[in-house]
């Protein structure tokens, strides 16, 4: 009787396996067979590994970027290199925060430590994930005049024609339709004549105050944090870091601006009278620029009001000097956001509330000390993200910037694979 139920158990659970090896819900192979499992070799690119991705810079004259630096350089012939490449000028000034391109650029041109970067150059087009375009638009916007009607302006454009004319005849943007292209755009102003015509490129800008939706979003391009122009806080190890700055907020800068960044003239008037508040009209000169790095480093908080677009350099500077930096714009986009918890170490305000007579000024110095400690120690912590410099060094600004553009390759892939099988227009 016990032989014959063992019986019937045994064959209703041969059955059960076998229905289930029948429909695919076991899979026999990966007890009896276990290599038959392994998956074939990946055919994905770096992309999708954590190895560096590959670079491909395109050759362009002198002119189009470091002749723009050193003009004697114009008339060099050379290819270039590591060894020929001009050095940023230590006293550009306020020009040094659209620099951005060049940071990229000569982080390619370093030929060391290649497995602890985010990117590396190859000089085979046919091994490329993406591809730089190292053109400065935003240097030669100010290098080649300011205002339309200025005649150097023309010099400007001219490049423009010429870039766009380079590209267009490039068999690799043909084949992309310029997707994997990468392409420095961080004053406003950059390529200002015919940026459209580069909508489907991955474009690196400050902000998204000056790009039309169809041209510029945060699903294909890289917001960069814009070079900081103060000297960076290198030996802030105070003891007690909260009384050795006095002043609770501070600010110095142009508060005539455009469209958002009129809330700074707003803010001049609702500050006005508070002892432990500094907000001072300044332009940027040598003098001011040094007299704001003390300031930022003597002071808690530092306001950091939109500019004529929604960011400017002044959020980079304070983190730089370990001062909380207190954010007050209503479309601002953050760099590296995706990697960095910016609530962590910063403070924001909408415009509405930022002018509510007072109302900023109490919520700080609520603050307590504890709180604010922690803040100070936290923006210690990931200020080496936000610092350009050559050689380029692992997690500094420029690798963060190279792996958001990785980040942005699988996306980029997938468009160029679909629009080479498409043969009617895109149904999305």
């Amino acid at each position: 009787m016990y032989g014959k139920a063992i019986l019937s158990i045994v064959f209703l659970l041969l059955l059960v396996v076998s229905y289930s090896i029948f429909i695919g819900t076991v899979d026999v192979r990966s007890y009896f067979f276990p290599l038959l499992q392994q998956s074939p070799p990946s055919a994905l690119s770096a992309c999708a590994t954590g190895s560096p991705f590959k670079v491909y810079m395109y050759d362009l004259p002198r002119k189009f970027h470091f002749s723009m630096i050193d003009h004697r350089d114009y008339n060099y012939t050379g290819p270039v290199t590591a060894e020929n490449l001009p050095q940023w000028p230590k006293k550009s000034g306020i020009k040094r925060q659209h620099s951005v391109e060049y940071w990229l650029m000569v982080s390619l041109l370093y030929e060391g430590n290649g497995e602890n970067r985010a990117a590396v150059r190859v000089l085979d087009p046919e091994k490329a994930d993406a591809f730089f375009v190292p053109f400065f638009s935003s240097l030669s916007f100010n290098t080649h005049g300011h205002n339309m009607t200025d005649p150097e302006t023309e010099k400007d454009r001219q490049l423009q024609v010429e870039v766009i004319e380079m590209l267009y005849g490039s068999k690799y943007w043909q084949k992309s339709g310029g997707r994997d292209h990468v392409i420095p755009m961080t004053h406003p102003n950059a390529f200002r004549f015919l940026r459209q015509q580069l909508n489907a490129s991955i474009l690196i800008v400050a902000d998204f105050g000056r790009y039309p939706k169809s041209m510029s979003t945060l699903s294909k391009d890289v917001v960069s944090p814009y070079v900081h122009v103060v000297d960076s806080f290198a030996d802030d190890e105070i003891e007690d870091p909260f009384e050795s700055r006095p002043t609770l907020l501070f600010f110095r800068g142009n508060t005539v601006r455009k469209d958002e960044g009129r809330v700074r003239a707003k803010l001049a008037k609702i500050l006005d009278g508070n002892d432990d508040v500094h907000y001072q009209q300044s332009p940027p000169t040598t003098e001011t620029i040094k007299a704001s790095t003390q300031g930022m480093r003597s002071s808690k908080f530092c306001l950091h009001p939109a500019g004529d677009t929604p960011s400017s350099c002044r959020l980079f500077d304070a983190i730089v000097s370990h001062c909380v930096p207190v954010i007050v714009s209503d479309q601002i986009e953050l760099p590296f956001e995706d990697e960095i918890d910016y609530s962590q170490f910063s403070v924001f305000f909408s415009i509405n509330e930022a002018i509510q007579p007072g109302y900023m000024v109490e919520q700080l110095r609520e603050f307590s000390k504890d709180r604010w400690i922690e803040m100070w120690r936290h923006l210690k912590s990931i200020s080496h993200h936000f610092e350009f410099q050559y050689p380029p060094q692992k997690d500094d600004a420029v690798d963060m910037l190279w792996r958001q553009v990785k980040h942005k390759l699988p996306e980029v892939q997938l468009a160029v694979h679909r629009s080479q099988r498409l043969k009617i227009p895109d149904w999305w």
